[in-house]
């Protein structure tokens, strides 16, 4: 009777070994989940609050000067959140070349140093475009806006 007992009692210590062992891996793998729900609905939301408007003219002849190879876009954040004003976090397209950030330049018109709701930014470009059909695809956020004009 008592080897039973003891059988007994190392199959229970056995069987709360693997339930514990469980539960941990299991708590692990619920925070990793919530993490991750926790980042993509970040991301989703600032997705959702970015939309940004070209509002140049694209029959205007101050979209490009030829003189200084300089392509010029007014874009409008037409969205509800606030915009990056660093040169570098558009991505920008042209005739499905990309535009490095050494290549162009991102000012808040009206003086301010945010890019809110509302605000008109002015983005310079500098490349070398040959007459005909151009087509500009600016990025933000995920928000995608195309410009086409000709030169």
């Amino acid at each position: 009777m008592a080897s039973s007992s003891v059988s007994s009692m190392i199959l229970f210590i056995a069987a709360m070994l693997v339930a514990a062992s469980v539960a941990g891996t299991l708590v692990t793998s619920v925070g990793d989940v919530s993490g991750s729900i926790d980042a993509r609905s970040a991301d989703a939301a600032e997705t959702i609050d970015t939309e940004v408007d070209v509002i140049s003219d694209p029959g205007s002849d101050a979209v490009y000067d030829e003189s200084s190879t300089t392509v010029t876009l007014l874009v409008k954040n037409t969205g509800n959140g606030r915009l990056p004003t660093d040169a570098a976090k558009p991505d920008v397209l042209v005739d499905g070349q990309y535009v490095g950030a050494s290549d162009r330049t991102l000012t808040v018109l009206g003086g301010g140093s945010e890019w809110l709701s509302g605000d008109v930014v002015r983005l310079e470009l500098n490349v070398d475009l040959d007459p005909g059909e151009h087509r500009i695809v600016v990025i933000i956020n995920g928000d995608r806006e195309v410009f086409e004009f000709y030169v």
